[in-house]
Parts: structure tokens; C-alpha cells; sequence
């Protein structure tokens, strides 16, 4: 038996009558951290190169912010979820589809952006650098890999009644062969007896678009948090690496130096070690590793 609601009607019958234009609805859009390590020249060809934490970053070709720096990203279309966008631009703007994806945090603040209500699901993918191949979207007129730096410039706590408040200031600087990007982000955390909570916010912002710096940083807090407890580094390594590039890739992400000797036995449950050594010149061969699929 079909239930009635007050006003007399079954399911089927409100459904039928239903006018979704009686309720202003937001557009949704996927906005796309994606994180990729590269390899500086080295001085001599006895010395590592050294590793980078780099982001991919979109040169807008329309408005708004024509001309601004963006995340890749896109408005979810009708006939797929948030995630099924967020690979398909993926794919569209990197070429990659098969990589490490995670939802990141849901942005909805008034007014992020100036054309209409827009509420971005945002995500952070993780790309091992051998597999990229840039292609810019319709709305873009460039693509380019920036050089990620996010160093603490101050702290602040205040003491409430039942707990505390924090604020720590970041400088975001992102910086690529032909230009430098920076931001100021404030990211404050709110303790409580009951609850905890932490908010993002752009104190100053030189070239990013809409408030893609606050995206950034929360991603970077992402990827710096659970590289501590995780094996999230492992996705941004090629299928074979020396335990030395997995150390420079933490110590990249995390902006530290890290003890060899206890930075080897954190990550020796992660890895499995082969039959197989680097053949570089000017270095000893070293032992490759892969990943631990079975930790």
C-alpha cells in the first residue's frame, strides 16, 4: 500500500507534480590538485638530482580571472558523479586515468566565484611524472607544471572557554620556468570539548584565480598529514626506485630533512626490494625497490 503524505499524494504523484525550479539549485564544479615529483638537473653527474614537489596549474583563457592561474577542473555534468569528473578531467588535462584519487573537501563559501552559486567538490591526484603528457581545456590558454613551496610564517593560539583557537599562516609559492605565483593562507583549527574543526582563508593572493590558494593548501596539509602514517608517497614513484629518491620525495613533501637510518626502517614494511640496481654513471649501482602491495 502505497503511503499518503499530508496534502493526499503517494510518491509517485508529488514526484509527478514536483518543480525543481521552485528551489534555487548551485552548480558543481571538481577543482583538481594534482601533485607530481620532477627531477632538477644535477651540478655533477655524480650528484642525485634533486627532487621537486610540483603542481599543475591552468593559465585561465576566458573569464572570470582571464589571464589568472587555476586549478584544472570543470563543472560536473548530468549524467555523472563528482568523481566521474573529476577523472575525466583528469584525463583530459594530464592524459592519465589509472592514478591515485582522493576527495579532498567539499568549498562552498559566498561568493567564491563571481559568475553564479558555485560549490566545487575538490580532489588531489597523485601522478608519477614518467606517465605526464599536458593538454590544455577549452577555457584555458596554457598548462604548466609550478614548483610548490608552503613554509609557516606565524602562529597565533587564543584560549576560549572550552578549548582553543589556532591560527597558523602559510606562504604559498608556486613557481614555474616563466613566472611566480604567491599567497598567504590562514588555516585555523577550533578545539572544543564537543567538536573540532579547521577553516581555510585567503589573507593575500598574487595570480591564483577564485580561491584556489585555500584548495592548494588544504591539499598540501592532505598529502603532508598521511604521508606520516600511509603509503601515499609510493603513488607519486615510478615501479622501480632506490630507497634514496623514496626518502628525497618524503623529505620534498614534508620540507625536511629525515634521518636515513630512521627514515628506512619507517618505510620497511611498504617496500620489497628486487633483483634489480640503477645503472647510472658517476654512482654505485643501487638496490631497486617497488611497492609493498601486499602491506
Amino acid at each position: 500500500m502505497d503511503l499518503i503524505d499530508k496534502d493526499g499524494l503517494t510518491e509517485s504523484e508529488f514526484l509527478k507534480q514536483y518543480k525543481a525550479g521552485d528551489y534555487e539549485r548551485p552548480s558543481v564544479t571538481t577543482d583538481m590538485v594534482i601533485f607530481t615529483v620532477t627531477e632538477d638537473e644535477a651540478d655533477s653527474y655524480r650528484k642525485l638530482p634533486e627532487k621537486e614537489l610540483r603542481v599543475l596549474l591552468i593559465r585561465r583563457g576566458a573569464h572570470p580571472f582571464l589571464g589568472k592561474w587555476a586549478l584544472p577542473g570543470g563543472f560536473v555534468r548530468p549524467n555523472e558523479t563528482t568523481e566521474q569528473a573529476a577523472v575525466r578531467e583528469l584525463c583530459e588535462e594530464t592524459g592519465v586515468e589509472d592514478v591515485y584519487l582522493e576527495q579532498l573537501y567539499t568549498f562552498s563559501d559566498i561568493g567564491r566565484d563571481p559568475r553564479t552559486w558555485v560549490i566545487s567538490c575538490s580532489y588531489m591526484a597523485l601522478i608519477n611524472s614518467d606517465k605526464l603528457e599536458l593538454k590544455a581545456g577549452d577555457d584555458a590558454a596554457d598548462a604548466a607544471w609550478f614548483k610548490v613551496s608552503y613554509r609557516p610564517l606565524r602562529e597565533q593560539k587564543e584560549l576560549i572557554v572550552d578549548g582553543y583557537i589556532k591560527t597558523l599562516e602559510y606562504e604559498i609559492k608556486l613557481s614555474s620556468e616563466k613566472e611566480e605565483l604567491s599567497a598567504v593562507v590562514a588555516r585555523t583549527m577550533t578545539a572544543k570539548t564537543t567538536s573540532t574543526g579547521t577553516d581555510y582563508e585567503i589573507v593575500s593572493n598574487d595570480g591564483l584565480a577564485f580561491d584556489h590558494a585555500k584548495i592548494i593548501a588544504c591539499a598540501i596539509d592532505r598529502l603532508r598529514g598521511k604521508v606520516n602514517y600511509t603509503d601515499i608517497a609510493l603513488h607519486l614513484m615510478p615501479k622501480l626506485f632506490t630507497l634514496t629518491e623514496l626518502q628525497q620525495v618524503y623529505e620534498v613533501i614534508m620540507d625536511k630533512e629525515l634521518l636515513k637510518a630512521a627514515f628506512r626502517r619507517k618505510v620497511a614494511d611498504l617496500v620489497v626490494e628486487t633483483d634489480h640496481y640503477t645503472e647510472n654513471a658517476g654512482h654505485r649501482p643501487s638496490r631497486l625497490y617497488r611497492r609493498n602491495l601486499e602491506g
